[in-house]
């Protein structure tokens, strides 16, 4: 089998997982608390990407760590998978699963405004249109429904989905600037995040939180393939694609399938303004990526 085909193998499973997640998040926020769920998670990819360290003979470049490397995981680990997974797993447990996804999705469109005091490039026309296309789109998934009438939807949940994508954003342009091997700086980054997490929970009391047993296992499996394994497997299909456009245009089936597995599994029905929202906001990161590409 050539790398092309590979590629697409290791695309299609990322974005399979991908797409069971929501579903995931449902079914934890159900049973157990945001933290308790996203610490259970962190742990779970930790353990994960050490093994995966051990296995592939990168244990020599984590132990060269700088300073510096670990100043730049630091941050990270704080940006994502801190910030980034408390503020979107509050989202989830205020919103539908079908709804708090796509609101998280316009995180290329913000990345492009941050673009201009962080990585000092120009916005072009195109981005403002791409903006409003997805922000209207961004309107009528939080209508669930009923786009005739605002303030259906959850308010705060709505600016937190769609807040999250503004840490993610960030997360993305830092992480890009920092070259080292990818699984050693997941590693590193879950590390301290796991640092965090744990001083969360002993200064908030989260630590005797009773956890059952379908909070513990929707939780691992996020740490799998949400956080852990997954994000490797895309970052190999990127690397084995002859072209990257293709590839990457498939994370865009995540959401639809989601709204299938949400369906079936915790009984969530489809607001025919999911789907339609959710095509306006795709349309948008379209636009935006004819418009402008963004420095690495």
């Amino acid at each position: 089998m050539d790398r092309s085909k590979q590629s697409y193998i290791y695309a299609g499973l990322s974005v399979l997982f991908w797409s069971t997640i929501p579903t995931a998040f449902k079914i934890g926020l159900g049973e157990i608390e945001v933290l308790t769920m996203l610490a259970i998670a962190t742990f779970t990819s930790l353990l994960i990407l050490l093994v995966i360290i051990l296995f592939s003979g990168r244990f020599n470049i984590l132990v060269r760590s700088t300073s510096r490397d670990l100043i730049s995981s630091a941050l990270l680990g704080l940006i994502n998978p801190f910030i980034y997974y408390i503020i979107l797993l509050k989202a989830y447990s205020l919103l539908p699963g079908q709804v708090a996804q796509p609101l998280n999705m316009i995180w290329p469109i913000i990345l492009v405004f941050l673009s201009v005091p962080l990585l000092k490039q120009k916005i072009p026309a195109k981005s403002f249109l791409a903006l409003f296309i997805s922000f209207a789109g961004v309107y009528i998934v939080s209508s669930q429904g009923h786009p005739l009438r605002p303030g259906t939807s959850n308010l705060p949940g709505v600016l937190l989905a769609t807040g999250s994508s503004i840490f993610w954003a960030l997360y993305f342009i830092f992480n890009i600037r920092d070259k080292r091997d990818e699984a050693v700086k997941l590693f590193t980054n879950f590390l301290f995040a796991s640092v965090y997490l744990i001083i969360a929970l002993i200064i908030l009391k989260k630590g005797h939180t009773e956890i059952t047993i379908r909070g513990l296992l929707a939780s691992v499996y996020v740490g799998l393939f949400e956080m852990g394994i997954t994000f490797l497997f895309w970052l190999k299909a990127l690397s084995m694609s002859r072209t990257t456009d293709k590839v990457s245009n498939l994370v865009y089936l995540a959401p639809f399938l989601s709204m299938v597995f949400l369906y079936f599994i915790v009984n969530e029905p489809v607001y025919y303004t999911t789907p339609l929202g959710l095509i306006l906001i795709i349309s948008g990161i379209f636009v935006q990526n004819r418009s402008v590409r963004v420095a690495h």
